[in-house]
């Protein structure tokens, strides 16, 4: 297949139309809700949110043998049946105010499968960071969002507590599969939302990194803003990442679910875990 008609293709499958919000109402929550309301007012798609009634919440615990008061279930029940639904209004008031119609469902279950599931429905999830953890150095994501992020098949936009909700795109590149899925979807949004892409290449080679440049220049041919292009072939790549976001005044980072390695980013030791715990913009994990 000809190298035009292959990106062609990509970036048409990687068009988003339809955006689900996750939110459990909390502060991270409300940053979703916030980011995932204002790009898809920018790009004018669909938008729908999903709150989670967690069975841990309701649910009488196990008594390991001790004398214990009846379990209130039904107030408990009721509780967060009440506010899910205030969740929900919220959403939808927040959409209305850009002209938006969102509808949330209100599910039960477990957070990250019943997230995962309604994934399915949409191009891409929103979901905010656990901001309890991402301020612990070597922490994980919070266990719903790493859940979230494991188990879906979904490109996932990260969004921290402050995210700004537009801005300059830092697309890190580096060769891999994912990245190159990554570049087609920067271009598809920055041609959507006018706004200029920063490419930051990892390599610790100097003849790698212009070959990878040279790559990256055909994959962002489409692209009708300039580009500006990082390198860096000393330091940490998701250090370096995030500097150059900080440096561009970013709204977001796109980048591959999976770098080069993707057994070692099953256990959120690569790049784009550390890139999405310490990131103050969004970060977009492309599938």
């Amino acid at each position: 297949m000809p190298w035009g008609v292959w990106l062609e293709t990509i970036v048409r499958s990687e068009m988003i139309e339809k955006i689900l919000v996750a939110t459990d109402g909390s502060e991270d929550g409300g940053a979703a809700e916030r980011a995932a309301v204002a790009l898809a007012a920018r790009l004018r798609v669909r938008l729908g949110g999903i709150t989670v009634v967690e069975d841990c919440d309701v649910k009488m615990p196990p008594s390991a043998g001790m004398t214990l008061p009846p379990f209130p279930e039904a107030e408990l029940a009721a509780f967060h049946r009440a506010r899910s639904e205030a969740i929900a209004q919220r959403l939808a008031g927040r959409a209305r105010g850009e002209d938006l119609e969102a509808g949330c469902e209100i599910a039960h279950g477990t957070a990250d499968d019943r997230i995962v599931e309604k994934a399915q429905e949409a191009d891409l999830l929103v979901i905010g960071r656990d901001s309890r953890s991402a301020d612990r150095r070597g922490a994980l994501l919070g266990s719903t969002v790493e859940g979230v992020i494991r188990k879906t098949k979904r490109s996932t936009m990260v969004v921290p507590s402050g995210a700004p909700v537009a801005g300059p795109i830092v697309l890190g590149f580096d060769g891999s599969p994912g990245s190159r899925i990554a570049a087609a979807l920067a271009v598809d949004l920055a041609n959507a939302l006018g706004e200029p892409v920063h490419v930051f290449v990892d390599s610790k080679d100097k003849g790698r990194a212009v070959a990878r440049f040279e790559e990256v220049r055909q994959l962002l041919a489409g692209l009708s803003h300039p580009v500006r292009e990082t390198s860096s072939t000393l330091g940490r790549p998701d250090v370096k990442i995030v500097d150059t976001a900080r440096e561009a005044r970013a709204g977001l980072i796109v980048m591959g679910a999976y770098g080069r390695n993707r057994i070692t980013d099953y256990f959120l030791g690569s790049n784009a875990a550390a890139v999405v715990r310490t990131s103050p913009v969004a970060v977009l994990l492309a599938r």
